[in-house]
């Protein structure tokens, strides 16, 4: 499944998008606001954010999973993750994206790249597609950090099996992380 480009017409349950306009570029995302006939026939409009999609890998080695703990600027705090980015270029693979970011983050390559969902991350306001995989038979790549979030995050192991205690205790709290790694429990069962 790849990211579908919104385009006017019939959005489902009598919905019609009938137009948009951008409001605002950035160098990640866009603020566009859309124009949206309702199945009574009034018109209303919702604020909608552009994003290319992202990839998002739970790196599997042994029952450990390697995450990373990383500033977020937009929660002002670090957060424990599981590798992740967006997608760089039009039509890049999400997998791709899913190789080179365990490379950039933790410094490993998967053997196996497994595909265990495409989920929207907050469909109320954003278009940002994610596509989540497990990835085993880890090797070592070199590191390649990018960003300055990343020259400063830290890579830290968790056991698969201490997912759901890290989420009650609000230890983890990002959301396309605790989806990943519950994906991952339920596929290893």
């Amino acid at each position: 499944m790849r990211d579908q480009k919104v385009t006017a017409g019939k959005g489902g349950a009598g919905f019609t998008l009938v137009g948009e306009r951008r409001e605002w570029q950035g160098r990640v995302v866009s603020l566009s606001v859309a124009q949206i006939k309702a199945p009574d026939g009034s018109m209303y409009e919702r604020e909608i954010i552009r994003h290319p999609g992202a990839a998002v890998v739970v790196p599997l080695d042994g029952g450990n999973v390697i995450m990373i703990r990383q500033y977020r600027a937009a929660v002002n705090r670090e957060m424990l993750e599981i590798p992740a980015g967006k997608l760089d270029e039009a039509g890049e693979p999400p997998e791709v994206a899913a190789q080179r970011e365990l490379e950039e983050e933790i410094g490993k390559r998967a053997g196996r790249l497994d595909l265990l969902a495409v989920f929207h991350n907050s469909p109320g306001f954003c278009d940002e597609i994610t596509h989540c995989y497990l990835a085993t038979d880890l090797v070592d790549a070199g590191r390649s950090p990018h960003s300055v979030e990343e020259q400063h995050m830290a890579i830290e192991t968790i056991d698969l099996a201490d997912v759901p205690g890290l989420v009650a205790a609000g230890e983890l709290m990002d959301a396309k992380s605790i989806a990943g790694l519950m994906l991952a429990r339920e596929r290893l069962g």
